[in-house]
Parts: C-alpha cells; structure tokens; sequence
C-alpha cells in the first residue's frame, strides 16, 4: 500500500516573519506562509507541484518518512496522488504508456493524458488504469 502524505518542517523565519516549510523527502518541496493556518494551504500546493516535477521529469516519487516529533503530516492532493500511485504503478510493473493503453484499449495519448499531473482526469479512468495493472485504489477518510 502506496501512502501519499509527507512529513513537513514549519520553522519560523526569524528574517522575514512567517514560516518556512520544509520536506525532508523531497527536498526541492520549498515554501514559505505568514500564518500557521496558511502553511497547511502552501504546503499542501508546494508538495503538489514538487510531485507532479517529478511525474513530468521521469524522478522517483519517494515513499514518505514517519513523523517525527517536530513535524506536521501533509497530503498530496488527491488528484496528484492518483497520478503518481499509477506513475509509481508502472515502474513497479515495468509497463510503458504504450503498454498500458494496449491493456486499456486506448490511445497512448489517453495514457499520457492520464500521467499528466495538469490533465484533470476522471476517476473512473485511473481506477481502470491501476486494475490493469493490479493495483486497486482505496481510500481512507480521517
């Protein structure tokens, strides 16, 4: 089972005032907010832009640390996770686009469509998309 919330590091900028907000696991995941209550907004977009990075450039998606004391739980976007729960899927499975539309019976352009972190693909497509390679979505609500 594929996680997709990081562990994030608010520290208080005494320069500037605020907050800067910090990803260990992903270290280009850099941000900055004026108030507690906005570092949960930033970094939230932060870790969303860093991970989508990483799907568009071909990276690894690294599997998140535990929490440590000093340190807040951030979640990837739902619609980002998906996308790099079936990036991550296809490495595992050694599967390229042109194979997984193969096993969709779609074009690879659909494929691409789907591994784009801009494309707002609909649920049901990717659902379809992790089945074909063994993989089920589940979701958890805290």
């Amino acid at each position: 089972m594929q996680r997709f919330s990081y562990p994030a590091k608010f520290k208080n900028d005494k320069d500037d005032g605020g907050f800067i907000i910090t990803f260990r696991d992903v270290p280009e995941a850099i941000t900055q907010a004026e108030s507690l209550d906005a570092c949960f907004i930033e970094a939230s977009d932060c870790l969303d832009e860093a991970v989508a990075g990483r799907i568009d450039d071909g990276l690894e998606i690294p599997k998140p640390s535990k929490l440590k004391t000093n340190e807040k739980m951030i979640n990837l976007p739902a619609q980002i996770a998906i996308k790099a729960a079936l990036y991550i899927a296809m490495q595992e499975k050694k599967v390229n686009k042109s194979e997984l539309a193969r096993r969709l019976n779609v074009d690879v352009r659909e494929v691409r469509r789907m591994l784009n972190p801009h494309h707002g693909t609909k649920l049901p497509s990717m659902e379809q998309a992790l089945s074909a390679l063994g993989k089920q979505l589940e979701l958890h609500v805290r």
